[in-house]
């Protein structure tokens, strides 16, 4: 690679030094905070054979080099072109500070959502099991009554010992939502700014059991139980919770923080330490339950009304125009947000219609990814293809959507429409969500009972409308040349011979390395469980763009070099090291996800770039928990980004692997060196 030419030509092609207000990298890709990204020339970066890829995330756009090159190129881009040089984290507080008012305030709902998700997906499955159990799917005549006369009956009417597994699942699953201000009062402290164990104390005190439960309030106004009131400053203030409250439950986080971070300003030492969090905890526990809970509980049920008075009174119209926005929405990351308007219709009993909306899109993009999988001839992009759509189909769009369909464009065009058509049947037919879920074929589980037989008919024409109609296109002449365009391309940057980096002494280049052997292996980094790639909630790895491989969530301890060879890159900051086999193989191993932002914290590097490895060998030390406390994830990817094509991998350990164990293998013909 030419990092010179790279650098100017990205300079070039992302409208000049003077549009980039910004820029930073980390193991694999720039950074660019862009003030204007219209100027992008998106083709011209698209055709280039050393960049592997592009997208927008976090209001930054980002450019995926590649390990052992981002760096050199962004030398040579603040040295050569001007470039302003800053942290990662400023980077991060720049691209924040940037985009409209609306844009943030979508990323900031997604920022504490996404952290909160598993919780309630795993509680929205455990409910969908409980129906399951509890529904009335079955009948027949020695189940008639005078009360029943359809003979209707459950699982657990048919055998009674099931009766207290489905309470214990029930009790279970209503966990993270009757208890969700506490989760969401934690999360949201966090990217305010305030001490997170205040957030989740307030959130807890929106909950307590001396509140009337707020599922209650419908029997309250029939008069089947009584509200209790505080008189306080001559108001009466009635005694009602917050369970499964979100924006009631933000607005008072968001004050609670802004009222501690003044306290910090003005009290020191001792002094900071008791009285800060007394006084915001008291002052803040009065205007939640005074003035912010109950003005902001009617606007949040007026919004859930609108919203559903909206989807009901559009009809088909409401459905398709949703269906057809819902990807265009998942590329922005405004998706995330969602939840926060999910929440209110699940557990109101209304049903949830944006989830069997996102189940349509979802799986018309891997129908589409599937379609380009089965025309494809290049190794690279039928491996992209496979792989993207059949995530997708599953609930993962991100793999299919920037590794592919975005890329060749037509396939993205065509889930779209796909999407629209059967989430205009979702409206049509009604069919609405209980629980939240994946988004795919798996999602029926968390859909009505009532509405699954329609669900499934939806999904299954939704499929095949998008497989059909890529696949028809596809042999035309246009589709069949943007797939020669597409495998040009990504032939062209997997062709580029091994470099070593500027900064590695050129006498550890001269010295050899020994022979590899016919059938490479790489070994396990780390204990733990074993991934696919897919797998990984980060577009760029889980898209291939980096290179095949696999990915291993650790059980803990240290990290070791997976083969034998030289560390062409190490971060000072201890989070991603590559390795180069004597045969040109590379492997970079990426310990945990967006860990370059923890700037070394938790992390304690054993060898430097230049230096000699053994496989087995520790690469550095790393305190996982305090990784976890930080809130990134650990799954560590470890991918072949130079000599190895997809296909050519062989997995050698599924399911649990130990430290040093065979992870993968390397066809000896695909390795060039």
């Amino acid at each position: 690679m030419d990092h010179a030419r790279v650098a100017r030509d990205v300079i070039k092609h992302v409208g000049g030094a003077g549009n980039i207000t910004a820029a930073a990298h980390c193991a694999t890709r720039l950074r660019l905070v862009l003030a204007d990204l219209e100027q992008v020339d998106q083709k011209a970066l698209d055709a280039d054979p050393d960049l592997k890829g592009t997208f927008v995330a976090g209001g930054m756009y980002q450019i995926i080099v590649g390990p052992g090159d981002v760096d050199v190129v962004y030398r040579h881009m603040v040295t050569d072109g001007g470039v302003r040089e800053v942290s990662k984290d400023a980077a991060k507080e720049e691209a924040e500070q940037g985009g409209n008012p609306f844009s943030r305030f979508v990323k900031m709902i997604a920022d504490i959502f996404v952290p909160v998700l598993p919780a309630l997906i795993a509680g929205g499955l455990m409910m969908a099991i409980n129906n399951v159990l509890t529904a009335d799917f079955f009948s027949d005549a020695a189940h008639v009554t005078a009360e029943n006369p359809e003979g209707l009956y459950s699982l657990v009417d048919r055998w009674s010992w099931l009766t207290d597994y489905a309470a214990l699942i029930n009790m279970i699953s209503a966990a993270a939502f009757s208890f969700l201000p506490i989760l969401i009062g934690f999360s949201a402290a966090k990217r305010f700014g305030g001490n997170v164990y205040l957030g989740a104390a307030i959130g807890g005190a929106m909950v307590s059991g001396e509140l009337l439960n707020a599922w209650s309030t419908g029997a309250a106004l029939a008069g089947q139980a009584q509200v209790e009131y505080w008189h306080l400053f001559g108001m009466d203030v009635a005694k009602i919770g917050y369970q499964a409250q979100v924006i009631p439950t933000l607005a008072v986080t968001y004050v609670m923080c802004l009222i501690e971070k003044q306290l910090h300003k003005r009290l020191k030492g001792t002094v900071d330490f008791l009285l800060t969090p007394l006084v915001t905890m008291l002052v803040t526990g009065f205007l939640a339950f005074i003035a912010i809970g109950p003005v902001t509980r009617l606007l949040a049920e007026g919004l859930t009304n609108s919203i559903s008075w909206g989807y009901d009174h559009l009809g088909a119209l409401g459905g398709l125009l949703f269906g057809l926005v819902y990807s265009p929405i998942v590329v922005t990351g405004l998706h995330q947000s969602f939840p926060a308007v999910e929440i209110p219709l699940i557990t109101s009993g209304v049903g949830d219609f944006i989830f069997p909306i996102a189940s349509m899109a979802n799986i018309a993009q891997g129908a589409v990814a599937l379609a380009v999988f089965f025309k494809a001839r290049d190794a690279k992009l039928k491996g992209l293809a496979g792989a993207g759509g059949a995530s997708a189909v599953f609930g993962i769009t991100e793999p299919a959507i920037f590794g592919v369909n975005l890329r060749l464009r037509w396939p993205f065009f065509i889930g779209m429409g796909a999407a629209a058509l059967g989430s205009m049947g979702v409206a049509l037919f009604n069919v609405r969500g209980q629980a939240l879920g994946a988004a795919g074929f798996v999602g029926l589980v968390s859909i009505k009972p009532e509405s699954i037989p329609m669900y499934l008919v939806l999904e299954a024409l939704t499929f095949l409308v998008a497989f059909g109609v890529a696949f028809a296109y596809a042999t035309t002449p246009r589709g069949r040349a943007s797939l020669g365009a597409a495998t040009e391309v990504a032939g062209a940057s997997t062709e580029a011979a091994p470099v070593l980096p500027a900064e590695v002494p050129a006498a550890a280049a001269s010295q050899p390395l020994a022979e590899a052997t016919p059938e490479p292996r790489v070994l396990s980094p780390l204990a733990g469980q074993v991934l696919a790639l897919e797998q990984v909630e980060d577009a760029v790895f889980a898209s291939g763009a980096l290179g095949p491989g696999l990915a291993v969530e650790p059980s803990g301890g240290e990290v070791v070099s997976p083969l034998d060879g030289e560390v062409v890159l190490a971060f000072p900051t201890g989070h991603a090291y590559g390795i180069r086999a004597a045969n040109g193989l590379e492997v970079l191993v990426h310990v945990g996800l967006d860990t370059v932002r923890l700037e070394g914290r938790g992390f304690t590097p054993k060898v430097q770039q230049g230096d000699r490895v053994a496989a087995g060998q520790t690469l550095v030390e790393v305190d996982w928990e305090a990784v976890k406390a930080a809130g990134y994830q650990t799954v560590t990817p470890v991918v072949v980004t130079k000599g190895a094509q997809p296909g050519s991998l062989s997995p050698q350990a599924a399911g649990e692997v130990q430290r040093g164990q065979a992870l993968f293998s390397v066809e000896a013909a695909a390795v060039e060196a």
